[in-house]
């Protein structure tokens, strides 16, 4: 079996964790949203969510002066207003109207839902210990919504370079967990 290597910058394609999302925040009354695709589960009760934001972003900023954000998830149906949100920078542009992005209120939070997005999960931020030294965020969600319409819906993931897929066939096989 021939193998090849594979450069390091590359490795995230590999591991990419979950569907492509769209990460709000909002800084006084103004909303801000953002593609992350970085972000992974760490606790079932109360769900906890670990993500990292380029200390770079406008998004960064905006979550660590406020400590809160929503994760919107959105289907494979947005992926072109995904990727465009992912090609600008909020600092110049209102990306909710540039992209026709509808803003709707969360329950717990300041930053608002994104209309279009099939399920959406209202976060703070729980543990901030790692941010300086590596932009992780630990997020602990308060208020979790869905659109029960919506089955099986067809999740955007990011592999790298440009280049999504789009989550497919569901497989149940029999489980112990509850």
């Amino acid at each position: 079996m021939a193998k090849r290597s594979l450069p390091l910058a590359r490795v995230y394609g590999l591991l990419e964790p979950g569907p492509v999302v769209l990460l709000t925040t909002a800084r006084r009354g103004r909303p801000n949203v953002m593609t992350l695709s970085w972000h992974t589960m760490m606790e079932f009760e109360p769900p906890l969510v670990g993500c990292v934001i380029s200390g770079r972003n406008y998004s960064f900023e905006l979550l660590k002066a406020s400590r809160e954000c929503v994760i919107n998830i959105p289907t494979a149906a947005l992926a072109r207003q995904v990727v465009a949100v992912g090609n600008f920078s909020g600092r110049e542009v209102d990306k909710f109207a540039a992209f026709g992005l509808t803003p709707l209120p969360a329950a717990q939070v300041a930053p608002p839902l994104v209309g279009e997005c099939h399920a959406h999960l209202e976060c703070r931020v729980a543990d901030g210990r790692l941010v300086a030294r590596y932009n992780f965020f630990i997020l602990e969600v308060l208020k979790a919504w869905i659109d029960p319409a919506q089955k099986d819906p067809r999740t955007l993931h990011h592999r790298g370079r440009g280049a999504f897929m789009v989550a497919g066939e569901t497989v149940k096989l029999s489980s112990r967990m509850k």
